[in-house]
């Protein structure tokens, strides 16, 4: 106990933060397919704060994904949970005509996220996730947040490859690390 403390103080007195979170704003690619192909168990959802792609036929796939994707009206589009039907806290804002590096900070006012309607993915724009709740450090209720940015959007070949940024800090809005 006495060399945690040591340790603990000794870090501190160096300036940096024992509880602070190491994190990149570096983006991670990914691809997923639409629900409305025809095969089955193909990756069609994502899970920001895990990082994972996940097939959402699975039987164990209820409630660990914030964003599925399907194609309607000829449309590539983003479902949260509540689209189909299923309990979760996860929703998704738009937005328009940036650029993932110009977004720095996900929007406090929780009346711009939707949870239960499709939205329309579009190049030129940045959606922002609030994830599904989950425990964090000490038992507390977490919201993560994310910001993704279509690189290809295939409406006819039922794909979308997307390019994310995750803040694993629990309930914090932030979308860049602290300098």
């Amino acid at each position: 106990m006495a060399l945690c403390a040591a340790l603990l103080v000794g870090a501190a007195g160096c300036g940096d933060d024992p509880f602070a979170f190491d994190w990149s704003d570096t983006p991670d690619t990914v691809l997923l397919y639409s629900m409305a192909r025809p095969e089955m168990n193909l990756q069609s959802a994502f899970n920001f704060r895990q990082r994972r792609a996940i097939e959402v036929e699975a039987p164990s796939s209820a409630g660990s994904w914030d964003a599925a994707v399907d194609t309607r009206g000829g449309e590539v589009v983003l479902l949260p949970p509540g689209a189909l039907g299923v309990i979760g806290a996860a929703r998704i804002t738009t937005l328009a005509g940036l650029k993932l590096d110009d977004v720095r900070q996900a929007p406090g006012d929780t009346l711009v996220y939707v949870g239960d309607r499709p939205v329309t993915v579009a190049m030129g724009n940045v959606y922002v996730i609030r994830t599904n709740r989950s425990r964090g450090s000490y038992g507390t209720s977490c919201t993560y947040y994310a910001k993704m940015a279509p690189v290809v959007i295939d409406a006819a070949g039922g794909t979308l490859t997307f390019e994310y940024v995750t803040n694993p800090v629990c309930n914090s809005t932030d979308l860049v690390p602290p300098k």
